[in-house]
């Protein structure tokens, strides 16, 4: 994750620059110009689907970088279908402790509620497909507008970690048969010029229905909340 925040602010100047950016009166004007399409984000993230004595705890955070190609689908050029693909990686804190038995490698839940421990986090990895509608009051002439952005976001984890840490014991897991690798969000995008507010949440549970907790299934579905960047 130090790696992935070091990106986005060696990005951010770049991003703010393309946003500020204005077409001189003697520049040609482009009749075909399309919009927003990189993008980057930073988000904070949320759990919910929870079972009983399962609880967020610490700063839960993630990344997002990506290309979604924009296509207009009137003459203003102001109403667009965004088609892209892009990467996320995310961090959750919270204490449910992901373990396996020894000799079959069959995963084990359990909460760590009452439980000292000074590390418990899991994290996420996933290419992303995002498909979007897009409204804004954009024009050739200028990059800043108000936009609206919604629609979905198809994704799939490729790589998952969970780390448990306390004194003299240490437990990683990687290999979880019980995710859902394959994953399905509803986003809207909102805002005016550089910044812009995201929000994103998933439709279906991180982990399915062989997650359980004393007959209660793990569930989770996660939801992230924070700030989009565009780059033309």
């Amino acid at each position: 994750m130090r790696i992935l925040i070091a990106i986005y602010f060696l990005i951010l100047p770049l991003i703010s620059w393309s946003q500020e950016k204005e077409v001189k009166p003697h520049q040609t004007l482009d009749s075909l110009y399309r919009e927003d399409q990189f993008y980057a984000g930073f988000t904070f993230n949320l759990l919910f689907n929870m079972p009983t004595d399962v609880s967020q705890s610490g700063f839960s955070g993630g990344m997002h970088l990506g290309y979604t190609r924009d296509m207009p689908i009137n003459k203003k050029r102001n109403m667009a279908i965004g088609l892209g693909v892009g990467y996320s990686g995310n961090t959750y804190g919270q204490n449910l402790f992901i373990g396996e038995e020894e000799g079959n490698e069959q995963s084990i839940f359990s909460s760590l509620k009452d439980v000292e421990f000074s590390t418990n986090r899991f994290t996420t990895h996933l290419v992303e497909a995002p498909l979007e509608f897009r409204w804004r009051t954009s024009r050739s002439s200028s990059h800043k507008f108000y936009r609206i952005y919604t629609g979905f976001r198809f994704g799939y984890l490729f790589a998952f970690k969970s780390n448990f840490e306390q004194p003299n014991n240490t437990v990683r897991q990687t290999k979880i048969d019980e995710l859902n690798r394959f994953r399905f969000g509803t986003t809207f995008t909102f805002g005016w010029n550089t910044f812009n507010f995201h929000f994103y949440y998933s439709l279906n549970p991180l982990f399915n229905n062989d997650a359980m907790i004393d007959g209660e299934t793990v569930g989770l579905n996660t939801c992230k909340i924070g700030l989009m960047f565009y780059i033309l």
